[in-house]
């Protein structure tokens, strides 16, 4: 037995989906998957399937913060995952928990909405993420029907949501999945206006849990030091392979399958 742990840490902050799919069991898997060690912190309670969300409490923020200093505390924290907030509070509370870690990236998954359509949590969230949490954020990754939210344009391209966004945050990777084209388009901008075009081969079935699959899985690249260009390739090189094998438990959407089931 080893007594020290070479896996970098990647505190997760996210919300608890009972079926499996999404949060941070998502956010556990797929950083397992990359050789990190997960410190999950619950920010909220949700009511969900893999078809839809039908509620959700947040945390009460002392809990969170509880939670973030013990982890902090005790373990060297690499990296940070950030996905669903539920409350305009639990904003600020990150912030407190990301004064506690200077110099570490944080990857903001904006989740605004359950891949079934269900809200998890009101516009007014998803605005104070953007004024807010995105300046101390190395990059966020929204899908595009969250980054026309985020950008107040209810039919913005992915170009003018990235020009809306970006004086908000040094880097946004904006995913296609819920498009309809035969190759999905995911594309990362910066603000120093470099940009990078990744695409792949669209899959068929709609799938539950994969926003936090890939923010999750490039949490786990930047912690194991790979620069960013070069983490988002591999965060999405692995989601798409967990789509391609995903699989269908319940009467909804597809879950990624993030881990081999043989771990032998």
């Amino acid at each position: 037995m080893s007594g020290h742990c070479s896996r970098p840490v990647v505190l997760c902050l996210s919300g608890h989906d009972p079926s499996g799919g999404a949060g941070l069991q998502a956010d556990i898997e797929a950083l397992i998957a990359q050789g990190c060690h997960a410190a999950p912190a619950v920010t909220a309670l949700t009511v969900q399937d893999t078809v839809n969300v039908t509620d959700f409490r947040v945390l009460d923020r002392a809990w969170v913060l509880a939670q973030a200093d013990a982890v902090i505390a005790d373990l060297p924290v690499a990296a940070v995952k950030l996905g669903m907030l539920g409350s305009v509070e639990m904003v600020d509370t990150v912030l407190e928990i990301m004064q506690k870690l200077p110099g570490i990236p944080l990857v903001c998954d904006p989740v605004l909405r359950a891949g079934g359509g269900g809200a998890l949590g009101k516009d007014e969230v998803g605005y104070a993420m953007r004024e807010r949490l995105f300046p101390v954020s190395i990059i966020a990754t929204p899908n595009l029907p969250e980054a026309r939210i985020l950008a107040e344009l209810p039919e913005g391209s992915a170009d003018e949501c990235a020009e809306k966004l970006l004086p908000f945050i040094r880097h946004l990777l904006i995913t296609g999945g819920h498009g309809d084209e035969t190759e999905v388009h995911n594309r990362l901008y910066s603000r120093d206006g470099s940009r990078y075009d990744f695409s792949c081969q669209r899959l068929p079935g709609s799938y539950h849990g994969s926003g936090c699959t890939l923010a999750s899985a490039l949490s786990g690249r930047l912690a194991l030091g790979e620069d960013l260009a070069s983490a988002v390739k591999s965060a999405l090189d692995y989601t798409w392979r967990t789509l391609r094998d995903a699989e269908a438990p319940g009467r909804g959407q597809y879950i990624p399958r993030r881990l081999p089931l043989d771990l032998a």
